[in-house]
């Protein structure tokens, strides 16, 4: 299965937050995730891997932070 691009709204407050968001999801590099791009600005995270995009939101979800899946990005 090829990766994919996941583009996600979580609520990041802080580098406390984005923090968070990033160890559960470097966590499963070389897992199926292959990159991770997070953006507390923009309350964005852009996951690149060869999972599916509900297995990654509920792994975001435990972090305690309101996540949505925006879609992916071509």
């Amino acid at each position: 299965m090829a990766a994919k691009t996941h583009l996600y709204k979580v609520e990041m407050t802080c580098e406390g937050c984005s923090g968070a968001v990033e160890r559960v999801l470097n966590k499963l590099k070389g897992k199926g995730v292959e990159d991770i791009n997070i953006d507390l600005k923009g309350q964005q995270v852009s996951v690149t891997a060869t999972m599916d995009s509900e297995e990654l939101l509920t792994i975001i979800k435990k972090t305690g932070k309101t996540t949505t899946y925006i879609g992916e990005k071509s």
